[in-house]
């Protein structure tokens, strides 16, 4: 009696711990509401708030074991013009999950916001804090929430991880567009690149968008028989946008993009984390997390640019 019941008790501590590396709407309310703080005053391009996100993304990919993806440093620095505003600083924050596989998938988020709003010449609230936790905080998150699946689920997949928390998104993809210029491995080596911004306010109405649906001959298999729980989605075949993925996309990458939609919130100071809807986010992972099983059993999906389309 006492053997059987201590089994029981160690098949359910077996079962709890195999859970935790399942999308956690509690891990992903405490991420955006770090992000999203007033102590980092909306995590601005330049401004110290930007770069503690930075630090802060980093030290998550630490201890998720994931290796730095930048020249043994998890950190791509980079600089960038943008109208009277020359060299501003910015960087990528790259980790590596290197399961031995001659191909590897991206999946991204941006990690910067308007700040106060200083680089953008009086188009929004100078001073003003932006936190944007859904803009992108909710994004990071749900980049940590993946990085932490792929890393603890106990399975080495045939594919290798990349997960980079871009920078400069806010002030035109600056960090997306650095990294396919000054990639860590060719172009030709990624799978497809997954592309998360605003995932954070859910509508049960329009449901999570999902953009790139055209961008690979086979996500229309790969999609099939894919389903929500307690969430649902619609695809949009375009795999040109305004975020991240658009750069990788023009460039020739398979994407995909994931976005809950547009809200009066937006780019406004009131974008904050009494708005966010972790356990629907947590939903939409575990969607992304179907696609990417499925589409780790295709050998290397197929680009299909906007001529292929016509």
């Amino acid at each position: 009696m006492r053997v059987i019941l201590l089994a029981g008790l160690l098949l359910t501590a077996a079962g709890s711990y195999a859970q935790t590396y399942m999308p956690s709407a509690e891990r992903i309310t405490r991420t955006v509401s770090y992000l999203a703080s007033d102590k980092l005053k909306g995590r601005g391009t330049a401004e110290k708030g930007g770069e503690k996100a930075s630090k802060y993304v980093a030290k998550k990919f630490a201890t998720l074991g994931l290796e730095p993806g930048f020249n043994g440093k998890y950190y791509q620095p980079f600089t960038f013009t943008r109208g009277k505003h020359v060299d501003v600083p910015s960087r990528n924050v790259i980790g590596f999950l290197d399961n031995g596989a001659p191909y590897t998938i991206i999946i991204g988020a941006h990690y910067d916001h308007l700040g106060r709003a200083g680089l953008f010449d009086g188009k929004y609230p100078i001073g003003e804090i932006h936190n944007g936790a859904d803009d992108n905080a909710s994004g990071v998150a749900g980049l940590l929430e993946l990085a932490r699946y792929y890393t603890e689920n106990g399975t080495q997949e045939d594919f290798n991880f990349m997960f980079i928390a871009f920078g400069g998104e806010e002030l035109g993809l600056q960090g997306s567009k650095y990294y396919v210029k000054h990639p860590v491995d060719s172009l030709d080596n990624i799978h497809f690149m997954l592309n998360m911004d605003m995932i954070g306010r859910y509508n049960p109405e329009r449901g999570v968008g999902i953009g790139g649906y055209g961008s690979a001959e086979e996500w229309p298999a790969i999609f099939k028989d894919v389903k929500g729980d307690g969430v649902k989605f619609f695809t949009d075949a375009a795999g040109k946008g305004g975020s991240d993925h658009h750069s990788f996309y023009v460039a020739g990458v398979p994407v995909l993009f994931f976005h809950t939609g547009g809200h009066d919130d937006y780019h406004k100071p009131t974008d904050d984390i009494a708005k966010l809807k972790a356990r629907e986010e947590a939903g939409i992972l575990g969607i992304a997390i179907q696609l990417i099983n499925n589409a780790m059993k295709e050998k290397k999906l197929t680009y299909k640019g906007e001529e292929e389309k016509k």
